[in-house]
Order: C-alpha cells, then sequence, then structure tokens
C-alpha cells in the first residue's frame, strides 16, 4: 500500500469524505489517505496528526515527496490536539485503531471539535462502545458498511453531530444502519461471529471451573440478538 494504491479499507474511507473538505486524519501513519485525497482532487486541505515519531517523520516524507507540504500540515500531536481553529476542519478521519481508542481519542479532544465535522471512523472492533459515545455526544449514524479484508472483517462508521439521539442496545449492538440494510457482508459477518460465540458457550458448559453469571447471561443474550438479526 502507498498514497497512490490504497488499501480496501482506506478506498472505502476516501469514497466517503466529502468533496471540497478540508480533513483531519487523526492517527495518519504514513498519511496515505491525505495524500491519495489530495492527489484525487477531493480535498481541499488536511492535517495529518501523529502521535508517534516514526510515524510523523514518515507522514512528512510522504507529504514532501509529493509536493504537498502548500495543502497537507503534518502535526505531532496527541489525538485531536493536531487540529486548530484556523484549520477550518469540516471532516476528521480515524482508521485502523480499536473502537475504544477512538472513543478515547474524541472524547479527549472534545474541545477540538466544533461538532460541524463529519466523522468517518474505520474501528477494528470495539463498535459498540464507540457507538455509545457517539448517541450520547448528539451524534447521528449516517452509513455504515462491513468489507472483509485479509480474513478480518472491519467496519466504518460515518456520523454527524445532530442533537440528541437514542439508539436501542440492539443498534448500538449491531449498528442502526446495518440492522436496516442488512447487507450480504454484514449478514456473513454475524454468521462466523454467531459459530464463534455458540463455541464459546459450548466451552463453557465442559468448563472445570464455574463461568461468572453476568459473562455467560451476556452471551447468551448475544447470540439471541444475533439469531433474531439472521432469522
Amino acid at each position: 500500500m502507498n498514497e497512490h494504491s490504497l488499501s480496501m479499507r482506506l478506498e472505502r474511507v476516501a469514497a466517503l469524505v466529502p468533496a471540497g473538505a478540508r480533513l483531519a486524519d487523526i492517527g495518519s501513519d504514513h498519511a496515505y489517505l491525505p495524500v491519495a485525497l489530495m492527489h484525487r482532487g477531493v480535498i481541499t486541505a488536511a492535517v495529518a496528526g501523529e502521535i508517534a515519531g516514526t510515524p510523523f517523520l514518515a507522514a512528512e516524507r510522504t507529504v514532501r515527496d509529493n509536493g504537498l507540504g502548500e495543502g497537507i500540515t503534518v502535526r505531532l500531536a496527541n489525538g485531536l490536539a493536531a487540529i486548530e481553529l484556523q484549520d477550518g476542519i469540516n471532516a476528521v478521519t480515524m482508521c485502523g485503531m480499536g473502537g475504544e481508542t477512538i472513543r478515547d481519542i474524541l472524547e479527549a479532544g472534545r474541545a477540538h471539535l466544533n461538532g460541524t465535522e463529519r466523522l468517518i471512523l474505520q474501528p477494528n472492533g470495539g463498535e459498540q462502545p464507540l457507538r455509545q459515545w457517539l448517541m450520547v455526544n448528539g451524534y447521528s449514524i449516517l452509513h455504515e458498511e462491513v468489507l472483509r479484508e485479509n480474513r478480518f472483517d472491519y467496519e466504518i462508521i460515518v456520523a454527524e453531530r445532530v442533537g440528541p439521539v437514542t439508539y436501542t442496545p440492539q443498534e448500538l449492538y449491531f449498528g442502526p444502519v446495518h440492522l436496516q440494510a442488512r447487507s450480504p457482508a454484514f449478514l456473513a459477518k454475524w454468521q462466523r461471529k454467531l459459530r464463534l460465540r455458540q463455541r464459546t458457550l459450548a466451552s463453557f458448559a465442559h468448563a472445570r471451573q464455574a463461568v461468572p453469571e453476568d459473562k455467560l447471561q451476556s452471551l447468551t443474550r448475544q447470540v439471541h440478538w444475533i439469531k433474531e438479526v439472521l432469522a
């Protein structure tokens, strides 16, 4: 993968960035996403934020080698602290982190968001706590998709702040848009998840040590929900 040939996941994220956006790519790594979007004329400006020195230097090199220093600013910063008021950011991407990590970055950096940004998030698991944060903070989930790459299921969540929003426990677990669309990729993901959870329940039944009741109830409830969705 490079700035000319993005991974499938980053291509799907790129397709969801609004035309003319001023983008903040948090955890930008090599800055492949903002550089690709700038080359394609999709975005007008970008900030590539990195917390670690090595990927920060890699991002600087990618931007410099592509002659895009005027349009893309690379900053060494913790999460959303990479965003400054004068940047005029209206789209934020965060890709390839756990959902809890993305949630924590959003929570810690709320002061750097003005509430008008589109959030385009690609969590590696942990979607439920991320959706919970979005709901609590008034973000409506506009788009969700599942894609399978290298034998792993990945999700993309697009959200914008609209005011109070309420999701049911099942919507937080599966995704409100997913439950409406029920795409083949979504159903295939949960068929695989169901098999894993059923195997776990079976192993609990044969475990020598007692399994905590709350853990057993939680897993049983998940299996019930998944069966309902797949029915």
